[in-house]
């Protein structure tokens, strides 16, 4: 092996190095989100906080098969994203479950816990964010856990937007119409995923044919 080529090695050993690290902080913060907004959505019987909380622990999930295929082959790496898109289908469709369960019941949830709570998750997962934004390029794996941080903001702010609308109108119709806003973007950032992960796996599997 040429200077060169060691060069290299060792420069794609010290990126998956640095990504385990931060996969590791936002894994721990993810978990520690999970379990505190699920159990404030159970007590502000908060459709949307308990839709974010399911984010958190999909993302939790997400993140620790991350670490699994961090070291391994790209058709791995593929196969994980494809896993994280069908976890996103899946917690897109839940939530729409959730909200239609909240019609029929009519309970209006607590404005106050669900404004302080989605507060707290917003630091959070803010803090997320900026630790995975430096390497939203370095391959697919890295973008789709990206573009999951990047949804988990947008769906805390539209809790703050639900926690003031449930306080302004005394109502549950601004968490139900979060929860549904939630889910598309869990649906649409889901079919993104699966489009791009299948496409390169795909092409995988197609160079791997041709070289055979």
């Amino acid at each position: 092996m040429d200077a060169c080529c060691e060069t290299k090695a060792e420069e794609l050993s010290a990126l998956r190095d640095e990504h385990k690290k931060v996969l590791i902080i936002v894994l721990v913060i993810n978990a520690v989100l999970f379990i505190v907004e699920a159990a404030a959505g159970l007590i502000a019987h908060s459709t949307a906080l308990l839709a974010d909380s399911l984010d958190m622990l999909g993302d939790a999930l997400v993140y620790g098969f991350n670490l699994y295929v961090l070291w391994r082959s790209l058709e791995w790496k593929a196969a994980a994203a494809i896993v994280k898109g069908i976890i996103m289908a899946a917690f897109g469709i839940g939530v729409l479950v959730q909200g239609i369960y909240k019609v029929v019941t009519g309970v209006v949830p607590n404005a106050e816990t669900m404004g302080i709570i989605g507060a707290l998750v917003l630091l959070g997962n803010g803090i997320c964010y900026l630790l995975l934004f430096r390497h939203r390029s370095d391959d697919l794996n890295m973008r789709s856990t990206w573009l999951c941080s990047r949804n988990d903001i947008i769906a805390n702010l539209s809790v703050l937007v639900a926690a003031l609308g449930v306080k302004v109108f005394e109502a549950s119709w601004p968490d139900i119409l979060v929860g549904a806003a939630i889910a598309a973007l869990f649906l649409r950032s889901a079919f993104s995923v699966l489009r791009e992960s299948i496409g390169e796996l795909q092409m995988l599997e197609s160079q791997s044919t041709t070289t055979a």
